[in-house]
């Protein structure tokens, strides 16, 4: 398999975490967000979007978007699982995933970043002091709704953990007060006890700057 990813792209982080619980071997293809390479030829062939990460799998199929990425590598690789059993306790990890992933991380992504910055020409003060009231209105939720034993929903890492830790390393960039976040802060701890989630963390990426 083939990852078109950026070391510093959190929905890329949560798919190389996903694959580090899998066990599974993939090649890293660096696509510098930053540079724009992501707007460029032959990245536009592989996903439309522009966007990271994509995945190309074994059967040269490309896939996009990085909770139907997770999802399909979990059901085509169902071990370790990455969602439970139980339907209302798989709801629950989706609900803390979908926060982080659908409603958090997009408002301080860079495509909106730097359309605060550029088009609306506001200063970098002010879009970050937008990105972090984003992070702490999710976290505020989010740290209600797990109880960490180690992990947000139990013994073992879920959908939930994938995408909260890349979202703590995100928080972290922009000075956000983590002491406001006791059980977040212990889950990501947890986490990064976990050798699959060190592997996929953005220093430890070929690409990494």
């Amino acid at each position: 398999m083939q990852l078109y990813s950026y070391f510093r792209s959190s929905a890329s982080y949560r798919v190389r975490i996903a694959l580090a619980l899998k066990g599974l071997s993939y090649q890293t293809i660096g696509i510098h967000l930053v540079k724009g390479k992501h707007k460029e030829e032959p990245f536009i062939s592989i996903n439309p979007q522009t966007r990271v990460p994509a995945l190309k799998t074994d059967n040269d199929e490309i896939l996009i978007q990085s909770l139907a990425i997770i999802e399909w590598l979990d059901e085509t690789h169902p071990q370790p699982p990455l969602l439970p059993t139980d339907p209302l306790m798989r709801a629950r990890v989706r609900e803390v995933a979908h926060i982080i992933a659908m409603d958090v991380h997009p408002l301080g992504n860079t495509g909106p970043r730097n359309y605060l910055l550029k088009q609306l020409n506001l200063d970098l003060e002010t879009v970050d002091a937008w990105t972090r009231h984003w992070i702490e209105d999710g976290f505020s939720a989010v740290e209600r709704m797990i109880d960490p034993a180690p992990y947000c929903f139990g013994a073992q890492p879920t959908l939930a953990d994938i995408c909260l830790v890349p979202q703590v390393f995100n928080a972290r960039r922009y000075k956000v007060d983590m002491a406001k976040f006791p059980r977040i802060v212990a889950a990501d701890a947890a986490c990064q006890s976990n050798p699959a989630f060190a592997a996929a963390a953005p220093a430890a990426q070929p690409d990494a700057e």
